[in-house]
Protein backbone atom coordinates (compact mmCIF):
# COMPACT_ATOMS: atom_id res chain seq x y z
CA UNK A 1 0.00 0.00 0.00
CA UNK A 2 1.10 3.92 -0.53
CA UNK A 3 0.79 6.87 1.00
CA UNK A 4 2.14 9.70 -0.21
CA UNK A 5 4.34 7.58 -2.73
CA UNK A 6 5.50 5.82 0.37
CA UNK A 7 4.99 2.30 0.28
CA UNK A 8 3.88 0.63 3.72
CA UNK A 9 3.79 -3.12 4.14
CA UNK A 10 0.29 -4.18 5.86
CA UNK A 11 -0.44 -7.84 6.33
CA UNK A 12 -3.81 -8.89 7.04
CA UNK A 13 -5.48 -11.99 8.41
CA UNK A 14 -8.44 -13.43 10.43
CA UNK A 15 -12.23 -12.32 10.48
CA UNK A 16 -13.93 -10.20 13.25
CA UNK A 17 -13.49 -6.63 14.54
CA UNK A 18 -10.19 -5.23 13.20
CA UNK A 19 -7.08 -5.09 15.78
CA UNK A 20 -3.91 -3.13 14.52
CA UNK A 21 -0.61 -3.71 15.81
CA UNK A 22 2.13 -2.12 15.82
CA UNK A 23 5.52 -3.36 16.44
CA UNK A 24 8.65 -1.86 18.20
CA UNK A 25 11.66 -0.48 17.03
CA UNK A 26 14.25 -3.01 15.03
CA UNK A 27 11.12 -4.77 14.63
CA UNK A 28 8.14 -5.84 11.93
CA UNK A 29 4.87 -7.42 11.22
CA UNK A 30 6.45 -10.42 11.30
CA UNK A 31 7.00 -9.78 15.47
CA UNK A 32 3.53 -10.02 16.26
CA UNK A 33 3.45 -13.40 14.60
CA UNK A 34 2.95 -16.20 17.66
CA UNK A 35 0.64 -14.17 18.94
CA UNK A 36 -1.62 -12.92 15.55
CA UNK A 37 -1.95 -16.70 15.37
CA UNK A 38 -4.20 -16.52 19.16
CA UNK A 39 -6.23 -13.62 18.10
CA UNK A 40 -7.29 -14.37 14.43
CA UNK A 41 -10.36 -16.62 15.42
CA UNK A 42 -11.92 -13.45 16.82
CA UNK A 43 -10.18 -10.75 15.19
CA UNK A 44 -9.20 -9.10 11.38
CA UNK A 45 -5.67 -8.82 13.08
CA UNK A 46 -3.59 -5.86 10.93
CA UNK A 47 0.07 -5.63 11.54
CA UNK A 48 1.74 -2.66 10.16
CA UNK A 49 5.95 -2.52 9.21
CA UNK A 50 6.19 1.14 10.63
CA UNK A 51 8.25 3.53 8.64
CA UNK A 52 11.89 2.70 8.52
CA UNK A 53 11.19 -1.31 9.13
CA UNK A 54 10.66 -4.55 7.34
CA UNK A 55 9.20 -3.95 4.01
CA UNK A 56 8.43 -0.64 4.27
CA UNK A 57 9.89 2.36 2.77
CA UNK A 58 13.50 3.55 4.20
CA UNK A 59 12.93 7.30 3.15
CA UNK A 60 16.25 9.77 3.49
CA UNK A 61 14.35 12.69 5.55
CA UNK A 62 14.00 11.68 9.31
CA UNK A 63 11.03 14.40 9.11
CA UNK A 64 8.86 11.50 7.67
CA UNK A 65 9.82 9.18 10.75
CA UNK A 66 8.00 12.06 12.99
CA UNK A 67 5.35 11.17 14.77
CA UNK A 68 3.10 13.44 13.68
CA UNK A 69 3.67 12.09 9.88
CA UNK A 70 3.72 8.00 10.88
CA UNK A 71 0.52 8.69 12.48
CA UNK A 72 -0.92 10.47 9.44
CA UNK A 73 0.05 7.97 7.36
CA UNK A 74 -1.86 5.21 9.18
CA UNK A 75 -5.04 6.88 9.19
CA UNK A 76 -4.80 6.96 5.77
CA UNK A 77 -4.16 3.26 5.49
CA UNK A 78 -7.09 2.57 7.48
CA UNK A 79 -9.10 5.51 4.82
CA UNK A 80 -7.49 3.01 2.11
CA UNK A 81 -8.57 -0.10 3.58
CA UNK A 82 -11.93 1.16 4.40
CA UNK A 83 -11.74 0.62 8.08
CA UNK A 84 -13.41 3.34 10.41
CA UNK A 85 -13.06 2.20 13.69
CA UNK A 86 -10.15 0.05 15.10
CA UNK A 87 -8.55 -1.76 17.96
CA UNK A 88 -4.98 -0.66 18.74
CA UNK A 89 -1.82 -2.49 20.50
CA UNK A 90 1.19 -1.05 20.41
CA UNK A 91 4.40 -2.13 22.15
CA UNK A 92 7.14 -0.48 23.07
CA UNK A 93 7.89 2.62 20.21
CA UNK A 94 5.01 1.14 18.74
CA UNK A 95 2.84 2.07 21.57
CA UNK A 96 4.50 5.45 21.97
CA UNK A 97 2.77 6.24 18.24
CA UNK A 98 -0.05 4.29 19.32
CA UNK A 99 -0.84 6.48 22.27
CA UNK A 100 -0.15 9.53 19.79
CA UNK A 101 -3.22 8.02 17.60
CA UNK A 102 -5.24 7.87 20.29
CA UNK A 103 -4.91 10.58 22.09
CA UNK A 104 -5.02 13.06 18.33
CA UNK A 105 -7.72 10.68 16.53
CA UNK A 106 -9.64 9.03 19.11
CA UNK A 107 -12.51 8.66 16.96
CA UNK A 108 -11.09 6.19 14.78
CA UNK A 109 -10.22 3.98 17.85
CA UNK A 110 -12.50 1.28 19.93
CA UNK A 111 -9.87 0.53 22.66
CA UNK A 112 -5.86 0.92 23.52
CA UNK A 113 -3.41 -1.83 24.49
CA UNK A 114 0.31 -0.63 25.64
CA UNK A 115 2.96 -2.65 25.74
CA UNK A 116 5.83 -1.42 27.48
CA UNK A 117 5.52 1.92 26.39
CA UNK A 118 5.45 5.59 27.95
CA UNK A 119 4.16 9.13 26.93
CA UNK A 120 7.83 9.89 26.44
CA UNK A 121 9.71 12.19 28.26
CA UNK A 122 8.11 14.95 30.62
CA UNK A 123 11.24 17.30 30.98
CA UNK A 124 13.11 19.58 28.07
CA UNK A 125 16.51 18.42 29.81
CA UNK A 126 15.68 14.83 29.67
CA UNK A 127 14.40 14.89 25.87
CA UNK A 128 17.67 16.86 25.07
CA UNK A 129 20.04 13.92 26.47
CA UNK A 130 17.90 11.15 25.08
CA UNK A 131 17.84 13.34 21.80
CA UNK A 132 21.90 13.28 21.89
CA UNK A 133 22.11 10.14 22.81
CA UNK A 134 19.68 8.72 19.78
CA UNK A 135 21.97 10.81 17.21
CA UNK A 136 24.91 9.27 18.76
CA UNK A 137 23.47 5.75 18.00
CA UNK A 138 21.97 6.34 14.74
CA UNK A 139 25.27 7.89 13.59
CA UNK A 140 27.22 4.91 14.98
CA UNK A 141 24.64 2.08 12.75
CA UNK A 142 25.20 3.93 9.71
CA UNK A 143 28.70 4.30 10.23
CA UNK A 144 29.12 0.26 11.50
CA UNK A 145 26.27 -1.41 9.98
CA UNK A 146 23.64 -3.81 11.12
CA UNK A 147 25.44 -6.33 12.78
CA UNK A 148 27.80 -4.30 14.85
CA UNK A 149 24.61 -2.39 15.98
CA UNK A 150 22.34 -5.54 16.99
CA UNK A 151 25.57 -7.37 18.58
CA UNK A 152 25.71 -4.19 20.91
CA UNK A 153 22.03 -4.17 21.17
CA UNK A 154 21.24 -7.29 22.31
CA UNK A 155 24.11 -6.74 25.23
CA UNK A 156 21.48 -4.17 26.48
CA UNK A 157 20.40 -4.66 30.43
CA UNK A 158 16.94 -4.63 28.88
CA UNK A 159 16.70 -7.84 27.09
CA UNK A 160 18.70 -9.57 30.13
CA UNK A 161 15.14 -11.75 30.79
CA UNK A 162 15.19 -13.34 27.13
CA UNK A 163 18.48 -15.25 28.04
CA UNK A 164 15.91 -17.87 29.31
CA UNK A 165 13.78 -17.93 26.00
CA UNK A 166 14.65 -20.91 23.66
CA UNK A 167 17.48 -20.54 21.44
CA UNK A 168 15.60 -21.02 18.25
CA UNK A 169 13.29 -17.97 19.05
CA UNK A 170 16.33 -15.95 20.40
CA UNK A 171 18.07 -17.17 16.67
CA UNK A 172 14.94 -15.93 14.76
CA UNK A 173 14.49 -12.37 16.41
CA UNK A 174 18.22 -11.59 16.00
CA UNK A 175 17.51 -12.72 12.28
CA UNK A 176 14.70 -10.25 12.12
CA UNK A 177 16.67 -7.96 13.40
CA UNK A 178 20.20 -8.07 11.03
CA UNK A 179 17.55 -8.12 8.22
CA UNK A 180 17.12 -4.27 9.22
CA UNK A 181 17.86 -1.84 7.07
CA UNK A 182 20.33 0.87 9.00
CA UNK A 183 19.60 4.01 7.17
CA UNK A 184 15.70 3.02 8.23
CA UNK A 185 16.52 2.22 12.23
CA UNK A 186 18.97 5.30 11.98
CA UNK A 187 16.19 7.63 10.72
CA UNK A 188 13.72 6.18 13.35
CA UNK A 189 15.79 6.96 16.21
CA UNK A 190 16.64 10.83 14.55
CA UNK A 191 12.53 11.20 13.85
CA UNK A 192 10.35 8.97 16.24
CA UNK A 193 12.56 8.55 19.58
CA UNK A 194 11.96 9.00 22.71
CA UNK A 195 13.68 12.59 22.77
CA UNK A 196 12.06 13.74 19.88
CA UNK A 197 8.51 12.94 20.18
CA UNK A 198 6.24 15.44 22.09
CA UNK A 199 6.03 14.54 25.74
CA UNK A 200 2.43 12.93 26.17
CA UNK A 201 1.86 12.89 30.14
CA UNK A 202 -0.16 16.11 30.57
CA UNK A 203 -2.66 14.69 27.95
CA UNK A 204 -3.28 11.74 29.57
CA UNK A 205 -6.08 12.45 31.00
CA UNK A 206 -8.12 13.55 28.16
CA UNK A 207 -7.34 10.10 26.69
CA UNK A 208 -11.24 8.60 26.34
CA UNK A 209 -10.74 5.32 25.18
CA UNK A 210 -11.00 1.86 27.32
CA UNK A 211 -7.16 1.70 28.16
CA UNK A 212 -4.88 -1.47 28.99
CA UNK A 213 -1.38 -1.09 29.74
CA UNK A 214 0.59 -4.41 30.13
CA UNK A 215 4.35 -4.74 30.98
CA UNK A 216 6.62 -7.74 32.58
CA UNK A 217 7.51 -8.05 36.00
CA UNK A 218 10.68 -8.32 35.50
CA UNK A 219 11.15 -4.48 33.45
CA UNK A 220 11.15 -2.34 37.27
CA UNK A 221 11.50 0.60 34.54
CA UNK A 222 8.60 0.47 32.57
CA UNK A 223 6.51 -0.88 35.63
CA UNK A 224 7.24 2.58 37.55
CA UNK A 225 6.14 4.56 34.38
CA UNK A 226 3.10 2.52 33.81
CA UNK A 227 2.02 2.65 37.24
CA UNK A 228 2.22 6.40 37.11
CA UNK A 229 0.60 6.12 33.80
CA UNK A 230 -2.35 4.24 35.25
CA UNK A 231 -3.14 7.16 37.91
CA UNK A 232 -3.56 10.18 34.94
CA UNK A 233 -5.47 7.70 32.44
CA UNK A 234 -9.15 7.49 33.44
CA UNK A 235 -10.16 4.10 31.90
CA UNK A 236 -6.95 2.53 32.61
CA UNK A 237 -6.25 -0.99 34.13
CA UNK A 238 -2.80 -2.58 34.59
CA UNK A 239 -1.33 -5.91 34.30
CA UNK A 240 1.79 -7.56 35.16
CA UNK A 241 2.93 -10.34 33.22
CA UNK A 242 5.15 -12.49 35.41
CA UNK A 243 8.04 -14.71 33.89
CA UNK A 244 8.95 -11.66 31.81
CA UNK A 245 10.86 -8.39 31.00
CA UNK A 246 10.50 -5.89 28.15
CA UNK A 247 8.79 -7.93 25.32
CA UNK A 248 5.78 -9.62 27.53
CA UNK A 249 4.56 -10.62 24.30
CA UNK A 250 7.66 -12.94 23.22
CA UNK A 251 8.69 -14.19 26.88
CA UNK A 252 5.34 -15.23 27.97
CA UNK A 253 2.74 -15.48 24.81
CA UNK A 254 0.11 -17.25 26.56
CA UNK A 255 -0.73 -14.85 29.77
CA UNK A 256 0.11 -11.96 27.78
CA UNK A 257 -2.88 -13.48 25.22
CA UNK A 258 -5.25 -14.07 28.13
CA UNK A 259 -4.53 -10.22 29.68
CA UNK A 260 -5.98 -9.18 26.08
CA UNK A 261 -8.09 -11.12 25.35
CA UNK A 262 -9.96 -10.51 29.02
CA UNK A 263 -9.43 -6.76 27.92
CA UNK A 264 -11.00 -6.80 24.67
CA UNK A 265 -13.54 -8.94 25.78
CA UNK A 266 -15.09 -7.11 28.58
CA UNK A 267 -15.25 -3.63 26.36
Amino acid sequence: MRVKGRKYFVDSSGSGPALLLLHGFTGSAASWQALRQRLEDSHRVLALDLIGHGRSDKPASPALYQMESAAADIISLLDQLGIDRVHLLGYSMGGRLALYLALHFGARFDSLCLESSSPGLASAQQRDERRRRDNQLADRIEADGIAAFVDFWERLPLWNSQRRLPAALRQAQRRQRLSSDPRGLANSLRGMGTGVQPSLWRQLPALSLPTQLIVGAEDAKFQRINREMAKHIPQARLSVIPAAGHNAHLENPRLFHQQLRSFLQGL
